[in-house]
Parts: C-alpha cells; structure tokens; sequence
C-alpha cells in the first residue's frame, strides 16, 4: 500500500503538481529554509513576494545574520508571526557561529535551531538535500487523516503520534524530495480544508473520508473556543514637525521587537494626563478615529486609535534614545511595523499633519 500511495500521487505530481516556485528553481538549504519558515501558516501566493523581496536583500545566510534586526522585521512587516522572522535571524546568527555559516545537513543539528521542528527540518533535508524524512505540516496531517480515517484533532499528541506514524510508513525511498513536494501540493490544491476536489484527486479511490462521505469531518477541528477580547487605546502623537511618536516593543512577547505606538496602559487615565506623566508630553489636541480590531491566533485586540497633537515644548523628555523614535510617515525608513500601526501609519500619511 506504501508504495502504491506514492507511486500514485508521484504520478500526479509530474503532471500536475508545481514545479517552477522561486525556491525550487535553486534548492539549497537557505533558500529552502527561508521558505519553509514564510510558508507556515501563510499561503504560497501571499509568501512569493515577500520571499523575492527577502533573499534580493539576504541572499546567503551570514548577510542575515549580520542585517540589522529592524530591517529583518520591515521585510517581514505584513506577513503576521514575527517570532518566525526573530527566530529566523537568531538562527542565521547560530549557522555562522556554529557552523561556520553552511547550513548544517544532520538531522538534529537543524532541529536545533530557533523556529525549526521535526517537520521543517524534515522538509529543509529533504527538498534540499535528498535526505529522506517524513514530513508533517497542515497540509500533509489533512490529507493522511482523511485517507486513513484518522480520527481526533490533530494537535492532540495521540493523534499526532499516529500521523507520524502514517507519514513514516508512507515516505519512499526513491523520489522523496518529489514525494514531499506531492504531498504538500495534494493538501494545497485538491485536498483543501473547505470543497476538496476529489474528483481529481489520484488517492480518492480508498480514501476512508472520501468513501465513508467524511470529507468535511476530517481532519477533526480543533476544539471550538470563544477567544478572548482585549482593549486598548494607541496613541498617534504628532509633533509640530508633523511626526508621530514610535516606541519599540520588548524583543519577546507580542509584536516582539517592533515599532509600535504608544498605548494607554491605565484603563481610566486621561490623555492630556498621561501623556504629561509618562512622556513629558503637552497635549494640544485629542481627536478619536474608528476603532479597529486586529485578531491573533489566542485573542482579538480592540484598537481606539486616538490622534494627539502635541504642543511645541521646549523641554520634552522623548528622546530618539533607541527606543523611542519620532518618525516621518511622508519618508518613512525601513523599520518593523506591526500591521495595524502600519494601517494607522498610512491614514494619517493620507490625512496630513493636521488632518483628523
């Protein structure tokens, strides 16, 4: 069965499958890798222009490792999961130090590394390398569920267990960078999450979830879960000069290591009042805009965007000390932004200096 399973979905692959995305054209491990990490959790069509965009600027992995943190977060700015583009450098960093700058090919050398698992490091040795291990990514979990009927959700470890199992069993020993492409455009193209297109589907005839009429039951989702809602208020301080105050984010921690406005951390403070304490800052002017909601994957984040015209005061306490900076949005620089400060960003660019 093992080997029918492949020799079928190889065969669907050479005629099917995608074989011209920009990191196959040259698989080496960097490149690989750059891919794997863009593409978890984001779509192939949303990752390509911002893969291109990445490796014009890091094309090897010690320019990486020595760019400015601010510039790796800019080119990453849009594409959410920032913990991937920290964890992404911090290993490009780790590669030069511990191994010289070449992308190590032992299995758990590359599992080591920040933001690799056994499923990325399996992909990154396979399609570069030829090395043969299983891979697990969403794509592949829903397609071996399906044709095996594998029951539960997924992120349970029972459940897991089984599906490495199954990807074991399952991976060839000839062709298996092909395989791993195969499967994962399999999960991509025709056995989607929502409207499979079983028809076309070289598996379909002893698929269990096809067969028994499950396709929309497997995968099992995760636990229905009503997420949380939190508030805040962001400050869009402009200066005289037209420019609005940035503050840098932790470097761990939500948006780690972005820019981000100030936010109001006192639930009932007033404005005028904190800007005074916390900032040294004279308030000239309050205005609200539309609030905004920005969802993550454990929460949503209500947004009062409030625009804050400070006054000319000779004596203000902000500096540009590394972690405040008042920044042009009419000639912005490349620094990380996190998306709905860069949204914000754009309409007070659009507004104008005194606009509201």
């Amino acid at each position: 069965m093992s080997g029918d399973f492949a020799s079928r979905l190889l065969d669907w692959f050479d005629r099917h499958g995608r074989h011209d995305l920009p990191w196959q054209r040259e698989p080496t491990p960097y490149r690989v890798w750059v891919s794997e990490i863009m593409l978890q959790q984001t779509q192939v069509t949303t990752v390509i222009p911002y893969y291109a965009r990445f490796l014009q600027r890091f094309p090897s992995i010690e320019a990486l490792a020595t760019a400015a943190p601010d510039e790796v977060l800019h080119l990453w700015s849009g594409l959410g999961y920032y913990a991937r583009a920290r964890n992404l450098q911090h290993a490009a960093q780790q590669i030069v130090e511990l191994h010289g700058g070449v992308f190590p090919t032992d299995f758990a050398a590359v599992e080591a590394l920040p933001g690799i698992g056994r499923s990325t490091a399996g992909a990154i040795l396979t399609l570069a390398c030829g090395q043969r291990w299983p891979i697990l990514d969403g794509n592949v979990k829903r397609v071996l569920a399906r044709h095996r009927a594998v029951e539960g959700w997924p992120g349970r470890s029972a459940v897991l267990r089984q599906l490495w199992t199954l990807a074991e069993a399952l991976t060839p020993r000839r062709r298996v960078a092909a395989y791993t492409q195969a499967i994962m455009d399999l999960g991509a193209t025709l056995c989607r999450r929502a409207r499979p297109d079983c028809a076309a589907c070289p598996l379909a005839a002893d698929c269990r979830a096809r067969i028994e009429g499950r396709q929309a039951e497997l995968p099992a989702p995760r636990p229905r879960r009503e997420l949380p809602v939190r508030a805040t208020r962001m400050l869009l301080l402009v200066n005289q000069g037209g420019e609005v105050l940035l503050q840098r984010r932790p470097p761990a921690g939500l948006w780690g290591g972005l820019w981000c406005l100030p936010e109001i951390d006192e639930p009932q403070a007033a404005v005028e009042d904190w800007c005074l304490r916390r900032l040294g800052l004279r308030v000239a002017g309050v205005s609200a805009w539309p609030p905004l909601r920005h969802s993550f994957s454990h929460f949503h984040l209500d947004i009062t965007p409030l625009r804050v015209s400070v006054a000319k005061d000779p004596a203000l306490r902000v500096m540009e000390d590394g972690g405040r900076v008042w920044y042009n949005v009419r000639s912005p620089d490349a620094r990380g932004l996190a998306a709905p400060v860069q949204r914000l960003l754009d309409r007070l660019r659009e507004t104008g200096p005194r606009g509201s």
